[in-house]
């Protein structure tokens, strides 16, 4: 079955998408990946995206129309991915759509809303869309994230000692898998939310990262802010935990960073992003050190980060810090494959989540069905739930 995966992450710099094809052979799910991009969100799409975003305030009629917005955007990256990346057959669409909130109180998720009608996809590509990934899951009891944990656990059971996958993009999240036992999953806190509103905060609105770590690389941590950031008390709950820009905002960093002025006079801007680094990669092996992890597959923007990413091989060690493609897939890609396997998951009737990563009270099957153009046939659930995921070359 050809499946595309839709999504846009925290830092909303546009549309996801990816084409794989999947089978079911027992327990076991074979991925050939078929190709992928990201397409830009239009500019006053992003913009009116932005404002609303936490700590903005919106209205019913912003919201409506950044609904529609984002679904008519999906809608048309899915149809041509459709044509150049499925080859004109796939068969089904998973769509994640855009964060607007998610309704976090202390280690509880009480709600979250992803915007991206998905009626504009079907109706753009004829093709019937699985939409609304996390809210069966927070439904059960669960913190609807990360996500993540179903395709990393997959992927990682069965390598012999215990391993990691970490995706750091706006907020960073982590799977463990251990070599016995269940797996566990959380976000870290920040990964790049932080960063990203220091950037834009020292060079007045710019809304690009430091990716390649040229400001953090030019300053020194400075101790007294780090010691405040990391003194939040999300660092101190168990897992399973989730967060996102409605604690890990611009607003945040604001609140922090008068304090310290108050405290300690101003902080320049290298040894501003300098400490914010540190702190990425201070609380995800702090996250990670209990597990005694043997290797860490890293993903998301905050890998193109060398600032980032060599310090976070230090703080690893001596478990292994290699790239997400190790596994075989793309790591600029591996969100949008995710999804397109969560939607043929469910499509067979198959659970995409796991309690013992969201803490659910059972597994849900994710989403639900929005018909294309043609009357809604689905297959016969499937029997065995997979346990690994193999990706395959283009000869298969």
């Amino acid at each position: 079955m050809r499946v595309l995966g839709l999504s846009s992450g925290t830092s909303t710099d546009g549309i996801d998408v990816a084409a794989g094809q999947f089978a079911l052979d027992g327990d076991l799910v074979r991925l050939r990946p078929l190709g992928h991009r990201t397409v830009p969100y239009s500019a006053p799409l992003r913009e009116e995206l932005r404002s609303a975003l936490p700590p903005g305030s919106t209205t019913v009629e912003t919201v409506c129309r950044i609904d529609t917005g984002i679904g008519q955007e999906f809608a048309g990256a899915a149809r041509e991915a459709a044509a150049d990346l499925a080859g004109g057959r796939a068969e089904l669409i998973a769509s994640h759509g855009q964060t607007l909130f998610h309704w976090v109180e202390g280690s509880s998720v009480h709600g979250t809303l992803q915007l991206g009608q998905p009626a504009w996809i079907a109706e753009a590509t004829g093709l019937p869309v699985v939409s609304d990934l996390r809210t069966a899951d927070v439904a059960a009891g669960g913190q609807g994230a990360p996500l993540a944990a179903v395709l990393d656990t997959l992927l990682l059971t069965g390598r012999g000692g215990s391993a990691a996958a970490l995706n750091i993009g706006g907020i960073a999240n982590a799977t463990v898998v251990p070599s016995t036992g269940v797996p566990t999953a959380f976000d870290t806190g920040p990964g790049n939310a932080l960063m990203d509103a220091a950037v834009r905060r020292v060079t007045e609105g710019r809304t690009d990262l430091d990716l390649d770590g040229r400001i953090a690389a030019a300053g020194r941590v400075d101790p007294d802010l780090l010691a405040r950031l990391l003194a939040d008390p999300y660092y101190g709950l168990a897992p399973p935990k989730s967060t996102g820009l409605e604690l890990f905002g611009a607003p945040y960093l604001d609140a922090v960073l008068d304090a310290h002025t108050a405290a300690h006079g101003p902080v320049e801007a290298p040894d501003l992003l300098a400490t914010l680094v540190e702190l990425t990669a201070r609380t995800v092996a702090d996250a990670l050190e209990p597990f005694a992890v043997t290797e860490v597959h890293v993903s998301g923007g905050g890998a193109r980060n060398p600032v980032l990413s060599a310090r976070l091989a230090e703080l690893l060690h001596p478990a292994r810090s290699v790239p997400a493609e190790d596994l075989g897939l793309d790591g600029d890609a591996k969100e949008a494959y995710l999804f397109a396997l969560l939607g043929f998951l469910t499509w067979h009737g198959l659970p995409g989540a796991l309690p013992s990563c969201t803490g659910a009270r059972r597994a849900t099957a994710a989403g639900r069905i929005t018909p294309g153009s043609g009357p809604l046939r689905l297959p016969e659930p499937a029997t065995i739930v997979p346990r690994h995921l193999e990706v395959v070359g283009p000869d298969w």
